[in-house]
């Protein structure tokens, strides 16, 4: 665990503060659109031109790999080549698994396909097609909107697209019923990938999406899980900020962000516990846990085979109980797959409510009855016992614009089973 991190700006953290203090509140520091709630049934005007993805089906490129150059996988090739022109790399891959794509004559079907200097490549990039998921009627909270983007609060228990299990009820669903945005489809990779009714964090490594025809492609790719312009993933139980991309381009971009980590994010939580050091940084890989496919594990070093790297910072803001619990904000430089609660996992401060992750109502109460006057005791217990979902939130989200290239950044208030068992929390800290 390396040092403390630098403070965050000013502005952030007045944001922040804002953000713990009042419920009924919502910030949004434009630089420099205009501020405003966008009801759901409302655009904000743009100037922008209208989106390219739609016509950018049947578009060819023949190249031959530069000599000299080194090997490289052919689908990161032909994406840094088409990839200005809004094609992504999803839809390269697409493209690929459809028969589109050439090397030498010779048609390829492997995305990890290797070429090499004085290979000819040709590629024509594959078609969108309708999408398979039923609009629904379903209130969206909506924090911003253009012709580009949307921004929305996802409430808890929300999952965010379609998945087996969960085919109806998604924020998938109510995006469609909201608005016509491209298609997306999520290409499956095999059975051991990311991909489970209860996950879906915001590893945007993890998953690709595009569309793709659904006649030339296999049984695993035809039952692939549907999310239209879902850039970033948000767990079930987890509330907060998500963006939502309209059109291919502004997927490509936004996605390229998430790689880059340029994208700001920040969340808060209520611990089992207080962590020790109360800020610091943490660096420990993320893999599947062998012994329960539904959840993750954070593994100190880099000997896991299939571990991937994660780093997140945290920061205490509040602690409660005498150590009993505390409302802890982290900021990710990565977005593994249940990436925070594995890692509050590993620091030994389950979060709250987090029965996968070991955060039980027996631990909370555990921790907290001991630190309280018995007073309180019947009140907590009745309000631990209805906390039924991991007590995490996405309470920041800033982006440039894939268009406009503008800074924008959001925030929202947790939700009120949160702000609840927070209050709770304050009052009996307060009372002791």
């Amino acid at each position: 665990m390396a040092a403390a991190p630098a403070p965050p700006p000013p502005a952030v953290a007045a944001t922040f503060s804002a953000l713990l203090h009042r419920h009924a509140f919502r910030s949004y520091r434009p630089r420099p659109f205009y501020a405003r709630r966008v009801a759901s049934n409302a655009r904000a005007e743009a100037a922008e031109p209208e989106s390219r993805g739609g016509r950018l089906g049947g578009t060819r490129l023949e190249e031959a790999v530069p000599a000299g150059e080194g090997r490289s996988r052919i689908d990161a090739w032909i994406s840094a080549r088409l990839g200005g022109g809004g094609v992504s790399r999803a839809r390269v891959q697409a493209s690929i698994r459809a028969g589109l794509v050439a090397v030498n004559g010779r048609p390829v079907s492997k995305v990890s396909h290797m070429v090499k200097g004085g290979d000819l490549v040709s590629c024509t990039v594959s078609e969108l097609q309708p999408l398979r998921a039923e609009a629904e009627d379903i209130p969206l909270d909506i924090v911003y909107e253009d012709d580009h983007v949307l921004v929305v609060n996802k409430p808890a228990h929300m999952v965010v697209h379609p998945a087996p299990g969960n085919a109806n009820g998604t924020l998938v669903n109510a995006i469609l019923h909201h608005c016509r945005i491209s298609t997306f489809t999520c290409l499956a990779r095999n059975s051991t990938g990311d991909d489970y009714p209860d996950s879906s964090d915001d590893d945007v490594d993890v998953f690709d999406v595009d569309q793709f025809t659904t006649e030339v492609v296999s049984s695993e790719v035809r039952d692939a899980l549907v999310r239209p312009g879902i850039v970033h993933r948000l767990d079930k139980g987890t509330s907060g900020l998500l963006v939502v991309a309209k059109d291919e381009h502004s997927h490509a971009q936004l996605a390229e962000q998430f790689k880059l980590h340029t994208i700001r994010r920040v969340y808060i939580s209520l611990t089992c516990g207080v962590p020790h050091p109360n800020s610091g940084r943490i660096e420990a890989s993320i893999a599947r846990d062998p012994n329960n496919r539904i959840r993750m594990v954070a593994i100190a070093g880099s000997g896991h085979r299939y571990a991937r790297n994660a780093a997140s910072r945290y920061k205490v803001r509040e602690v409660f109980a005498g150590g009993g619990s505390a409302l802890v904000e982290w900021r990710l430089e990565t977005g593994r797959t249940h990436q925070i609660r594995a890692h509050a996992k590993y620091l030994g401060i389950p979060l709250l409510g987090d029965e996968t992750y070991g955060g039980t109502k027996s631990m909370a109460l555990s921790l907290l009855r001991p630190r309280t006057p018995s007073k309180y005791h019947s009140a907590l217990s009745d309000l631990i016992s209805k906390v039924d979902r991991p007590c995490l939130h996405a309470a920041l989200l800033g982006f440039k614009h894939p268009h406009s290239g503008k800074i924008l950044e959001f925030s929202c208030p947790p939700p009120d089973d949160f702000t609840e068992v927070l209050g709770e929390l304050r009052r009996v800290t307060s009372g002791d």
